[in-house]
């Protein structure tokens, strides 16, 4: 399984926090990580969004296909992400459209399994895959991609 952690591009500030747009800055981020997605996924790739509008808008870059998913939304737990998702055990690929902290706490617990709170830049990738090795399920992390590096 592909596990592709996709932290939403930069939003304004303020409140109420679920209605927050993203910025123009943010719009561009999200178009240039969209392209290289669109370039990477494997078809079929699923795509799950939080229920902010932030989110939402950061995937419509992507697809208009997303499925809003609650336990993906923001203060959502690892266990709850993970389990939206279906890591390790779905599939294909999993795109998750999320916030800080959980991403970052998703990527510490993949990578180290430890319950830290890794950084994810706005509008970042963090993209995981999962192998059996030995007897062993090995997490590998294949890409972590930036926007201004696009």
């Amino acid at each position: 399984m592909d596990l592709i952690l996709w932290r939403h591009a930069e939003a304004e500030d303020g409140f109420p926090d679920q209605g927050r747009k993203l910025t123009e800055k943010g719009e561009k981020q999200a178009l240039r990580m969209a392209a290289w997605l669109k370039a990477h996924l494997p078809e079929g790739a699923r795509i799950i969004v939080s229920p902010t509008t932030r989110t939402q808008q950061t995937a419509a870059a992507l697809t208009r296909d997303g499925i809003v998913v609650k336990e993906v939304g923001p203060g959502a737990s690892v266990a709850s992400l993970l389990g939206a998702a279906g890591w390790p055990d779905a599939k294909g690929a999993v795109v998750v459209v999320g916030h800080q902290p959980t991403l970052g706490q998703v990527a510490a617990y993949l990578l180290s399994n430890t319950q830290e709170s890794w950084s994810v830049k706005k509008g970042s990738v963090w993209w995981f895959t999962n192998r059996a090795r030995l007897d062993e399920t090995q997490t590998i992390l294949k890409a972590v991609m930036s926007p201004e590096f696009l």
